[in-house]
């Protein structure tokens, strides 16, 4: 049975070619794994956010590899074990086989785990249009900040998919708000947050000053020093960091994300193309001051 759900619901995302396909597949059981973590009572707990939350969510076209959450409130005793066998038991049940490796360490905030399964053509035979390798296993990082920066606002949202369930997820001005933390202080190019900035500025969300503020007081090159974000000091230092990006590299970075109609507004990505939405952002920020 879920052989046939799994193939209907590919044949309506219709990948183009092999990697897209996978990104459904990993997409498809990504659904299932939030409403399991749903079904266990993470959500009471913890607010899902990032990338994969805007895709699902928010119905960003970038495709995400990963689950992103932050407790609603700190707790250095979090533990994924629980939760990563109620999502082991649940998937088992549709015939899904998950390996499960729990990696937190005590010694860091964020707390990380790994969901991986060989399932689609083993157990579940689909009818797939492209072929794919076998050994190839299906992926999913599950990372949970257990110390997050104070001032997330937060909502209710539902997938329907494989069943109707709540998801506590960030809204997208406090989600934005870390968007631009990740931009700012990052260590390396990601190509994935300059699309989502791109998303978010199209969108005209306002980003959560304060939530910036915390958390760049909390990691990052400013952490620990005396400092007051405002509009002027993002937009100055967003620009900085914008000038001195390898666009080459952040083109290649998000390409096997995004489905073959979006590869083409690739080759805009340039200094011009985000001083350009910088300056939109500047004008998001004149409208709310």
């Amino acid at each position: 049975m879920l052989d046939k759900v799994l193939s209907a619901k590919l044949r309506e995302y219709g990948p183009e070619n092999v990697i897209e396909q996978d990104n459904v597949l990993q997409e498809l059981i990504q659904h299932y794994v939030l409403a399991s973590l749903s079904r266990a009572g993470l959500f009471a707990e913890a607010i899902f956010h990032g990338g994969t939350c805007l895709r699902i969510v928010n119905g960003m076209n970038r495709f995400s590899e990963d689950l992103d959450f932050l407790l609603k409130r700190p707790d250095p005793g979090f533990r994924w074990q629980g939760y990563l066998e109620a999502v082991r038991k649940d998937c088992a049940q549709e015939d899904i086989a998950l390996e499960v490796q729990d990696k937190a360490e005590s010694s860091s905030a964020v707390r990380k785990a790994f969901l991986k399964t060989d399932s689609i053509e083993k157990l579940l035979t689909l009818d797939l249009p492209f072929e794919r390798h076998h050994a190839r296993k299906l992926r999913i990082k599950l990372e949970i900040d257990t110390n997050p920066p104070a001032g997330s606002v937060f909502t209710t949202s539902y997938i329907t998919f494989p069943v109707t369930a709540p998801l506590t997820t960030q809204t997208l001005e406090s989600s934005f708000a870390l968007k631009l933390h990740a931009l700012l202080c990052r260590s390396y190019v990601k190509g994935r947050d300059w699309y989502d900035f791109v998303w978010y500025v199209g969108r005209k969300v306002s980003p959560e000053l304060a939530l910036l503020q915390h958390a760049i007081e909390q990691h990052g090159p400013w952490a620990g020093k005396p400092m007051s974000v405002t509009w002027l000091w993002l937009i100055e230092n967003l620009r900085t960091v914008i000038e001195r990006i390898d666009w080459a590299v952040a083109r290649q970075d998000v390409q096997r994300f995004l489905p073959l109609r979006e590869q083409e507004g690739l080759k805009l990505w340039d200094v011009s193309f985000f001083l350009h939405h910088l300056s939109k952002l500047e004008e998001i920020g004149r409208a709310h001051v």
